[in-house]
């Protein structure tokens, strides 16, 4: 079993794969953070915004003409946090080859690392789809 799925705080958001998921996806994990108690000056709320926005920007660009929808699952406890960003798109990115390039993956990459986090890529049964998911301690 994932480690994100035993995981008592969850919230989950589907939006259109569209730019506006960015923005929307942003402004959901805000809320929800802090409806959890992870307020807007943790030191770990900023980057995790940044993780967000960078994986869902990736789904809009590479995946939406495969994938109509993403799909954002929030997950807590006390010490923990986790997200993962999911799309039908099969392609199934190498992340830990993405630190060599700046921005994009590599970004996700390199904050979830500096938090001491995780990062993985976990396919669909069918193969067909993925979901990126970011754990970081709190």
């Amino acid at each position: 079993m994932p480690q994100h799925a035993a995981l008592p705080l969850r919230h989950v958001l589907t939006l259109p794969a569209e730019p506006t998921a960015v923005r929307m996806t942003r402004q959901t994990a805000e809320m929800t953070f802090t409806e959890w108690g992870i307020g807007p000056s943790h030191p770990t709320v900023g980057p995790a915004l940044l993780i967000l926005s960078e994986l869902v920007t990736n789904t809009v660009r590479h995946a939406a003409v495969l994938s109509p929808t993403v799909t954002i699952t929030f997950a807590a406890s006390g010490h923990t946090l986790a997200f993962g960003v999911h799309d039908r798109h099969p392609h199934q990115p190498p992340l830990y080859g993405a630190v060599t390039h700046s921005g994009g993956l590599g970004t996700v990459i390199e904050l979830t690392a500096g938090l001491g986090g995780t990062a993985v890529v976990r396919a669909d049964a069918d193969g067909q789809g993925k979901s990126i998911w970011i754990t970081l301690p709190l």
